[in-house]
């Protein structure tokens, strides 16, 4: 009987991880921004287009590297074209699995982390970064922020901007997501 209950526990548990609620960003609602700060001069920029699934266990972003505005349409241009080399790299993204078990079913506010693989300007790094998930009425809102060392993913600084530009930019996301319907 024992061998009864644990098998069917185990096919319970298997069916229902495989149908977890899955969320699916809304349209416009993952803002992925960057603050860079030096002496010299602060530089940020908003990419409003990215795209996001998030479940209970596991999250993935995705950006066009192209999709960031600017203040300048100048520094637009030259973080495309000279340091993210977005012709070559037209893609970021991130895979990761949240460490903790937030119920994304309930109401309430979950600090989480995720560890998973940052791919960006063509380099692959496994980082953790911290955040809060919160849930109201079935929407799931995330906010998460951390820092990216640009040597990390092989991004220059040429001499002449160098003390423009940080070594460690803050990059921040902001998403909200409702159920997907499949």
């Amino acid at each position: 009987m024992k061998k009864v209950i644990a098998i069917a526990t185990l096919i319970i548990a298997g069916y229902a991880s495989m149908n977890a609620q899955i969320y699916k960003s809304k349209k416009d609602e993952v803002k992925v921004s960057f603050f860079s700060s030096t002496p010299i001069e602060d530089i940020s920029a908003l990419n409003s287009s990215s795209t996001s699934f998030i479940a209970a266990d596991s999250i993935k972003i995705s950006l066009a590297n192209t999709g960031f505005i600017f203040k300048s349409p100048l520094m637009q241009e030259h973080f495309n074209e000279n340091y993210m080399e977005s012709s070559k790299y037209p893609k970021s993204t991130f895979r990761g699995k949240i460490n903790e078990s937030p119920d994304l079913s309930k109401d309430g506010t979950y600090k989480v982390t995720c560890t998973g693989m940052m791919y960006m300007h063509g380099v692959e790094k496994l980082i953790t970064v911290p955040g809060n998930i919160t849930v109201n009425a079935g929407d799931v809102h995330l906010v998460a922020n951390f820092k990216a060392k640009l040597d990390d993913y092989k991004i220059a600084r040429p001499k002449m901007v160098m003390d423009k530009i940080a070594e460690e930019i803050d990059i921040k996301i902001d998403a909200t997501y409702n159920a997907y319907k499949k």
